[in-house]
This record gives C-alpha cells, structure tokens and sequence, in this order.
C-alpha cells in the first residue's frame, strides 16, 4: 500500500495498525526493562565520567526510491549479528529465528547458542495494514508469528541485559524481499530505558544500574536518514552528531500525553505555498522513521493532491492510494511544507519537496504511478520522505524533537 515499486511488496515493520493475535489494535508501548544492580558505597564516581554519542551506520533499502533503513545489532551470549530496521513507530524488538527454519531467508538468530537467552513461551500473531510496497495488503498477506523470550542486546557499542524481544517462528512470503532481520521499535520508551545506559561502565556487555545519574542529553538519540545517493546514513545514541547537519536545530515540544509516541502539533499544511480550509486545521502528526510515505486522511489527502493536479485519482484496485500517470508525474510541482512551533515560540516548516511525490509505478498498471501520500482515516502520520531531509534529534530526557537540513541532501 504505502510504498514503492512495482511488483515489488515490502513490508513496513514499521507503520501504524497491527493485528496482535486477530484482533486490531495500534501498536502499544511495550517498555523495555534494564536489569538493575545495587550500587556499592563510595560509587559516585560513576556520576562523573566523561560521556560521548556512538554511532551505528545504516544501510538503505533502495528499490527506486528510498524504501528503508537498517544496521547492526547483536543479541545474545556470546552476541550474534543480526540487521534490523531502527523504527520510531513502534515499541517491540523482533527478529527471524531458527525457529521459522527455511521459510525466513532472511539471517536468523539461534537461541540454543546463548547462554543468556531465556524463553517467554508466548506465541502470538501480527497481521500488518500497512505495508510499503506498491501491490495491495490483501487479508493475511503480511503475518508474523512470534514467541516471546529475553537475552542481551547490543547496539551501537551500548549492551543491555534481559531485553524482551520477540523471535519470529513463520511469516507469509510478502517478506521474504526483506535484506534485514527484523525491527527495533525506537519508541520514547525504547529510548528512555536503553539509551540512559550510557556511560564507559555500561558498555561492552556490562550492567547498567538503574539508579545512577545520568544527564538528559544521554537520553537521546539522531537519525541521518539520508537519500542512497548521498549515502553514510547512520543512527546516534546518546547524542548528536554536529557533522551530519548544516545550521542550528529547530526543536518543538512533544504535546502533553503523547506517551511513548513520537508526535509534534502542526497547526496548518500549504502545498506550493497555498493552503485550504481543510489544510489550515491544527493537528498532531506522528514521525514514524519505520515508513516510508506519508498517510492522512481522506479529507486531507484530497485537499493536497486537489492543490498538486486535478490528475490525481484514488487507485480503486488499492483502497487507500493514489495515482497518475508516469509520464506526467514528475513534471509536477508537489512541495509540501508541514506547520510546526518551536519551543520559543516561533513558526517553523517541515518540507517534503516535490521529488517525493513519485513512488514508482503500480504492478497492476505499471504505466501509472503512486503518489506519496495515502489515505488513512484517523491517522496522520510522515515517514522517510521527510525525514530524509532532515537531521531529528529525538530527546526523551527533555521531551521535544528537534530538526536541521541534512548535510549534503
């Protein structure tokens, strides 16, 4: 549905509505716990150490256009090396096992060579909505079934242990065009719990305590997601990094009760610098780095695309998606600036510029092209093809997310 080229289907682990055990739900917080030590006497030397950001580069899904970014993490005693997708949209770690045997092509973790794992022995069920090819999600195209369990996870340098993660013991065949092993949900809670393991006595395996001080600005985590073309994407724990983004970062608060969702208020949308009625009407749009396109709803989908070209049609062969034809689509001014407020005050815009709104061609007519944004009553929600542009810094410690141009986008 959401998503990219031809006959390719691609899975968002990523977006929005899930199914868990045949029943329709949002995806729901699912707060990752830190095993705790007790502090010994005199330790208040681990307040003052010297703290510092550590990256994991990314790789980029790319079928014509960006689809999806990946790295390494490692799971497990001794650690074993698994790629997967760093998702803001969602809260869980899953990944494919040796429990899913040859039906998951993709690297698979063993559990019987950790030491460390322990078995959940819960089995459950997810059928995605939402995917991020450009063929349909059609019934249980796109199902995973997952046992849960615990061990030790790394990324990025940082290792903590007694992770709750699921291990997927089969999936539909939509998934097997997939080069990474699973998803890492990068919720607030996600980061609140991981990412406070942040200092030289929490790295290379060791224990993080709970209770140690540590300051806001190692709750926090960056994203480079950058176009393939200009490639070094990469994921920052613990900080920023300052050479990955030209001027100062614009932050805006998160709203209040936004819980573990990544979410800004915007209080209008232009499109070429025109807005509507429609348009000009405060929302809460979710950020999700999982997704690729852009979703709203109905009413609002049909006001951008009403300002972009009267050409643009609903795709009744793929409820919820839009096209034109291919020969037309890239002559089209398509700018969408998205409406934010910073902390101090002042109005800011989110840009997705018109090269987006081309997200290759339909499998069903491939001489017809889907537009970037898709029709999603209840939810509105930007993924890569605006955060690709942008540096975001996503401060839990001080609840706000923050934004610069990318370098070299």
């Amino acid at each position: 549905m959401m998503g990219l080229l031809t006959a390719f289907a691609l899975f968002s682990f990523a977006c929005a509505r899930a199914f868990e055990d045949g029943m329709i739900a949002p995806v729901s917080p699912h707060k990752i716990s830190l095993q705790s030590r007790s502090i010994p006497k005199g330790s208040s030397s681990f307040r003052r150490r010297a703290l510092s950001p550590t990256s994991e580069p990314l790789a980029d899904f790319f079928l014509g256009t960006d689809l999806q970014w990946f790295g390494n993490i490692s799971v497990g005693t001794p650690p074993q090396e698994l790629t997967v997708v760093f998702d803001t949209g969602s809260s869980t770690l899953e990944f494919a096992s040796t429990l899913c045997g040859s039906v998951c092509p993709q690297k698979q973790f063993n559990p019987n060579l950790s030491s460390t794992f322990v078995d959940g022995g819960r089995t459950s069920s997810i059928t995605f909505a939402t995917g991020v090819g450009v063929d349909p999600v059609v019934g249980s195209n796109y199902k995973l079934t997952l046992r849960s369990a615990k061990d030790t996870v790394s990324v990025a340098g940082l290792s903590a242990p007694s992770i709750s993660l699921f291990l997927i013991t089969n999936q539909t065949p939509k998934f097997d065009i997939d080069p990474f092993s699973g998803i890492q949900g990068k919720t607030a809670s996600f980061l609140g719990d991981f990412v406070q393991c942040f200092s030289h006595e929490c790295r290379n395996g060791r224990y993080c305590p709970r209770n140690i001080r540590r300051p806001r600005e190692t709750r926090t985590t960056s994203l480079y997601l950058t176009p393939k073309a200009v490639g070094n994407a990469e994921l920052t724990l613990g900080g920023i990094d300052n050479s990955k983004f030209t001027g100062t970062p614009v932050f805006a608060s998160l709203p209040s009760g936004s819980g573990s969702t990544w979410q800004l208020r915007s209080p209008k949308i232009f499109v070429n610098g025109q807005t509507t009625s429609v348009l000009n009407t405060a929302r809460t749009i979710i950020f999700d780095s999982g997704t690729s396109n852009v979703l709203f709803p109905t009413a609002t989908a049909n006001a951008i695309y009403a300002l972009i070209s009267s050409d643009i049609k609903p795709n009744n062969d793929e409820p919820g998606t839009y096209g034109i034809a291919c020969d037309l689509i890239d002559t089209l001014p398509a700018t969408i600036d998205i409406g934010f407020t910073s902390q101090s005050g002042n109005n800011f815009n989110l840009t997705i510029p018109s090269s987006e709104l081309n997200v290759g061609p339909f499998a069903s007519n491939t001489s017809l092209c889907q537009t970037l944004i898709n029709a999603f009553d209840g939810l509105d929600l930007v993924g890569g093809s605006l955060l690709k542009h942008y540096y975001s810094i996503w401060d839990v410690g001080n609840q706000r997310m923050g934004f610069a141009p990318a370098a070299g986008v």
